[in-house]
């Protein structure tokens, strides 16, 4: 219980850091009604409080990149770090912010490979132009800002290698859940990896690994 705790106490500081980082690009103070309160609770404050400018603003500055992926990482919250991912897709591209998330699932933490993991949902949210004004002018967007079928590939692919070398229970059963059971939604390239984890999966003491790979398997006959 108390390592819990303070791995908690721990990623609390570390979201309340990055949604202070993400407020200083912009100019905006920490004003929190309370500063005595607990991290995560001035970190939510500071997120609400940047939302609405950041989606406002139709250039970010490029420090602004790794704030706002890293405070979308480290958001416990898969409801609210798309508060984070949202302008950084318009402004930056969905194939930059893709990027970066397989990066982080590649050399991050646990806690680091769970927010993208969150992230990853958020990062498939569809643009539109009357959203933000960094969408482009005239309503028009250059595709290769977006284009990312490779970078999901390797995000696949990290995935799957995670699940096979990764010592956390959770990090595994995370990883692999986020992964879709379907064939079809992986390249041929990946095939042969993806048919080692299946049979990984097949095996494996935890029920809703075994029940993905069943899943897996059933949609690779």
């Amino acid at each position: 219980m108390a390592v819990e705790e303070d791995r908690s106490g721990t990623e609390a500081r570390s979201f309340l850091a990055c949604a202070a980082e993400v407020a200083r690009l912009l100019g905006i103070e920490d004003t929190a009604p309370v500063p005595e309160e607990p991290e995560e609770r001035r970190a939510r404050y500071l997120a609400h409080a940047v939302r609405k400018p950041l989606l406002e603003r139709a250039v970010l500055p490029e420090d602004a990149f790794a704030a706002l992926m890293a405070a979308a990482v480290h958001d416990p919250d898969p409801s609210f770090c798309r508060w984070f991912v949202e302008p950084a897709l318009y402004v930056f591209g969905r194939r930059r912010v893709l990027a970066a998330l397989v990066d982080r699932m590649r050399t991050g933490s646990d806690a680091e490979r769970a927010g993208a993991v969150r992230a990853w949902y958020c990062a498939h949210l569809p643009l539109s132009a009357d959203r933000s004004p960094a969408y482009a002018p005239g309503g028009s967007r250059d595709p290769a800002l977006d284009e990312c079928r490779d970078v999901v590939d390797s995000w696949l692919e990290e995935s799957m290698r995670v699940f096979a070398r990764s010592t956390d229970p959770q990090t595994r059963l995370r990883v692999l859940l986020n992964l879709p059971a379907a064939r079809a939604a992986y390249p041929q390239h990946l095939h042969e990896l993806l048919d080692h984890t299946i049979v990984s999966a097949r095996t494996h003491p935890s029920e809703h690994i075994r029940r993905w790979g069943a899943v897996a398997e059933r949609h690779g006959a």
